[in-house]
């Protein structure tokens, strides 16, 4: 495949157009009905994949086979770009090659490297630790090196706001983005001002993310273009709605004895035919006598 018609071209094409929505989405499914509703792009999320696979927390308990094949399962389901999670690379420079050939494969247009010791925890949880900054550089180095000319975006992301504080998140920051990488993602924002204080200090392409609860849900997308930033995840919105929405239908049905009282928050067959692409495989089938 040449580079143009790479997820990674039309990742970049995107950010030259506008700021790129990318919502997480903790499975293929929810990939599917992320590009049904229009989005530009989707955000394969490290915590989303741990959820659905192993019902556990995000404290880097998944590997890197996991991921990478989690990473597989969601591009075959869609036809935007995915900007999946690599966690630290799960090991040592030798390990972040592989992650790198093994995402490059599994055909994903970006990826995220983050700064924390193994094993690593949700960038919204207390106790992070954090590797020197100079050996994060290198790794992050040793991921542009890997990536070599494939059409492949790399981004540097720090945890050391929540470990250290912002002075810190900005020095990382700004010294990842001389190792070559794409774009840069200061993790861990939970205030408006301090997505502000990033915009202000950090030049050049970077992530920001909007979790749920917190006060950057007050930041419109069209508000954080306008900051500078030139990708926003939404990493936890479709999961912790969906995870709503099956906790009251299980609650009628365990109160009621059915779940008729939750029909009109419930898809019809129709509805979930129409997002797993139903009728397409039933018309390929049917041009081969299947």
């Amino acid at each position: 495949m040449g580079h143009e018609g790479h997820p990674a071209a039309a990742l970049r094409a995107a950010m030259a157009r506008s700021i790129v929505m990318a919502p997480g989405a903790p499975d293929a499914l929810t990939a599917r009905m992320i590009e049904r509703a229009g989005f530009p792009a989707v955000y394969m999320t490290g915590l989303g994949a741990t959820a659905v696979r192993l019902g556990m927390p995000d404290l880097g308990l998944l590997t890197q086979t996991e991921m990478a094949e989690h990473a597989r399962s969601m591009t075959r389901a869609v036809s935007i770009p995915v900007i999946a999670d690599a966690d630290t690379g799960y090991g040592g420079v030798l390990n972040i090659e592989r992650t790198v050939r093994e995402y490059v494969q599994a055909g994903v247009a970006a990826f995220h490297l983050e700064d924390q010791v193994a094993p690593k925890r949700c960038g919204q949880l207390a106790g992070i630790r954090l590797m020197e900054a100079e050996e994060s550089a290198q790794r992050l180095k040793a991921a542009v090196a890997a990536r070599g000319k494939d059409a492949l975006l790399v981004i540097g992301r720090t945890d050391a706001l929540a470990a250290t504080g912002m002075a810190e998140a900005l020095e990382r920051a700004k010294r990842y983005q001389d190792t070559g990488i794409d774009l840069v993602f200061v993790d861990g924002i939970r205030k408006i001002a301090e997505a502000e204080a990033v915009a202000r200090a950090i030049s050049g392409p970077k992530v920001m993310t909007v979790v749920d609860g917190n006060e950057t849900v007050g930041l419109t997308a069209e508000v954080l273009q306008q900051m500078g930033f030139s990708v926003v995840f939404y990493a936890v919105s479709t999961l912790f709605t969906a995870i709503r929405a099956i906790g009251d239908t299980l609650a009628e049905l365990k109160r009621a004895g059915t779940p008729k009282g939750r029909a009109d928050s419930m898809a019809s067959y129709a509805e979930f035919a129409e997002v797993v692409g139903l009728h397409e495989r039933q018309a390929w089938a049917d041009r081969f006598g299947g």
